[in-house]
């Protein structure tokens, strides 16, 4: 054992710099706490071991709600992208998302950069194998050296290194992604402090050689012309794009691979861990889907100065060998060399039902934990629960009043109620499905629902701040204005009318109305009664949408406000449930494991049922009345 020494005291530890460790580290300093990052390597801070890609559906709602309270991970792929493209343009903006092409150097080396420039956070290279814990009290850690760093709150951020094992083929062995040191003691650690521990994989495709690549044989998938940013700060846009490519299996690739599945350890019983259903490997795949002839297969670049392109849709843990013939099967990849196997990772995650909606875990106070941690999957699920967890670890640590998202105000808030209240037998994935409220959860509304929080706690900026403020003025007197002008049937109107196949007026129409017709979009409104100042697209946009889906939006704020009201039913935190007669066993179970701090949160778990829920009521009101009458 080596000799222990005191390395350093301050507000909060952050163990871990992958995407939950740079937010979480980047927030609690920002806010005001003297913040340590801790990392097992320098060179792996924001790394990517999987997609070489931030966004997509729902995902890319996330990082724009990062942006908005201020986070990082918006402004740093705006900086470093090779591709942004807008995914569902066709549907409504409810499903609209932004996703990138990640330059992966790039965007390590942006995010390194700004985290060195935050003058309230010291990054360190180190292995943490210990908690310092006195009283259920978490108080610093010790690493693999015997330093020891003291702390009023610690964040833990270790993705899939707790006790991480790479398995390919018949080969397995103890590792972290991309073959770095995995953390094992700090995982025997969190077992002994009593932490419910699941196993959990997930896994990667082969990565191959560009030059290797007959790119005729497949289709090209290019970026949007039109500028596209995911943090509203942006003003500078990547027009050099790369683009992706899609090509498919083969049958000859369903055969191979039907013929190697004895090789597989996803099915020989090598791999115990449970693995993402939304992510499935290509072995998954041809076995789930047996009747599919093909499947897509999408060829995307690692960054501008590598040859490595990310072949995404075959994730796989077959032998080597069974790999090379796989991709040699696929049309454009006959003679494509592999840089990088495919691999499977296994690693140990904590069930998030141990935790408050803050992310501090109920065993141990002021210990919070973020990530794949949690039992989650994805760079951009993992940016937000870090972001809120250093944001509530320094505010609880500087006597400021925490920050909990509720689900109509964020994907982020979905995200984390559901982690904590229903926990996750698999890596979770975030859906738009997942959202009861999405027509709210929009790609073009995080600003109006998210920027004034992160301005309160200091995320945000004075200076855009004021910029917010100004937009939102804007969006509010334009719509009152509209709904006020009466635009009349001349011949000026009823030529714009006709000019996109719309009906013509018989009478009068508030412009609010017009706009309001599924063929008009607000530049034709505009028009033919023009706002006294210039606006920008942005504003454009949000006009356009809070008319055209009103209805729609008003039905999900009624929806919103019945559950305010359930949200306002406190729970109180020193309730017996077991006092509690008429409960059923599951609920009363579950109510124990979890001790939800609302009526709200307490129906949304699994096995509380209504009948619970009024016994947990009338409970609850009978204890004000009892507590009134003995005043």
């Amino acid at each position: 054992m080596p000799t222990q020494y005191e390395a350093g005291n301050y507000d909060v530890i952050v163990v871990g710099s992958g995407h939950a460790g740079v937010e979480a580290a980047y927030a609690a300093a920002k806010t005001g706490a003297k913040t340590l990052m801790l990392t097992i390597n320098l060179e792996l801070i924001a790394f990517m071991p999987c997609n070489p890609s931030v966004g997509g559906p729902a995902k890319g709602i996330v990082v724009r709600e990062i942006d908005a309270l201020g986070g990082l991970m918006g402004r740093v792929i705006d900086k470093t992208h090779i591709q942004m493209r807008m995914l569902n343009t066709g549907k409504g903006p409810a499903v609209r998302a932004l996703r990138a092409q990640a330059d992966k150097q790039l965007y390590q080396r942006e995010m390194k950069r700004l985290l060195e420039e935050e003058p309230n956070l010291q990054i360190r290279q180190a292995m943490v194998d210990e908690l310092i814990i006195e009283d259920d009290e978490v108080k610093g850690v010790i690493t693999q050296v015997g330093a020891i760093y003291r702390a009023q709150a610690v964040i833990l951020t270790t993705g899939t290194f707790l006790r991480g094992e790479i398995i390919l083929g018949d080969l397995k062995y103890s590792s972290g992604p991309n073959n770095q040191q995995p953390s094992v003691k700090l995982a025997d650690n969190l077992k002994e402090l009593g932490f419910e521990i699941v196993r959990f994989k997930t896994g990667t495709p082969p990565r191959v050689n560009s030059r290797t690549i007959d790119y005729s044989k497949t289709e090209i998938q290019p970026g949007d012309d039109v500028p596209r940013a995911f943090s509203f700060e942006t003003t500078e846009f990547i027009t050099d794009q790369l683009p992706c490519w899609l090509t498919y299996t083969s049958q000859e690739t369903h055969e191979i691979i039907e013929a190697n599945l004895h090789l597989s350890p996803m099915f020989s019983g090598m791999i115990k861990g449970t693995g993402p259903r939304y992510c499935p490997s290509i072995e998954d795949k041809i076995t789930r889907f047996a009747d599919k002839p093909r499947h897509q297969i999408f060829l995307e670049p690692e960054g501008r100065e590598t040859q490595e392109v990310y072949v995404q849709g075959f994730s796989t843990s077959l032998p080597e060998h069974v790999q090379r013939k796989m991709v040699a099967s696929i049309p454009g990849l006959e003679n494509a060399e592999i840089m990088r196997a495919g691999y499977a990772i296994e690693y140990d995650a904590v069930v998030p039902t141990q935790l408050w909606p803050t992310l501090e875990t109920k065993r141990i106070k002021n210990l919070y934990t973020a990530g794949q941690i949690n039992g989650t999957s994805g760079y951009e699920e993992a940016a937000g629960q870090g972001l809120m967890a250093g944001i509530n670890a320094a505010s609880k640590i500087l006597g400021k009043e925490e920050v909990i998202l509720k689900r109509s105000d964020a994907y982020i808030g979905v995200l984390i109620d559901d982690l904590v209240t229903k926990g996750t037998n698999e890596p979770y994935r975030l859906l738009t499905s997942r959202a009861e409220y999405r027509l709210l959860l929009r790609h073009d509304n995080a600003d109006l629902r998210l920027t004034e929080i992160g301005y309160k706690i200091g995320m945000i900026s004075e200076e855009r701040f004021a910029k917010f403020k100004l937009k939102e003025e804007q969006v509010a007197s334009e719509i009152a204005r509209l709904r006020e002008v009466i635009i009349k049937p001349n011949e000026t109107t009823q030529s714009v009318i006709r000019s996109v196949g719309g009906t013509e007026l018989k009478d009068g129409i508030r412009a609010a109305d017009l706009l309001k017709r599924t063929e008009m979009h607000y530049d034709l409104v505009a028009s033919l009664t023009p706002p006294d100042i210039e606006l920008s697209e942005e504003v454009k946009e949000q006009i356009e949408i809070q008319l055209k889906y009103e209805g729609y939006i008003q039905k999900a704020l009624n929806q919103v406000e019945k559950l305010h009201k359930m949200e306002s039913k406190k729970i109180p935190e020193n309730i017996d449930y077991d006092a509690i007669s008429g409960l059923a066993t599951e609920a009363r179970q579950k109510l124990k494991q979890v001790r939800p701090l609302t009526i709200a949160q307490a129906s949304r778990i699994s096995g509380v049922n209504p009948a619970d829920i009024s016994i947990l009521l009338v409970y609850i009101e009978q204890g004000k009345i009892a507590r009134i009458s003995n005043e």
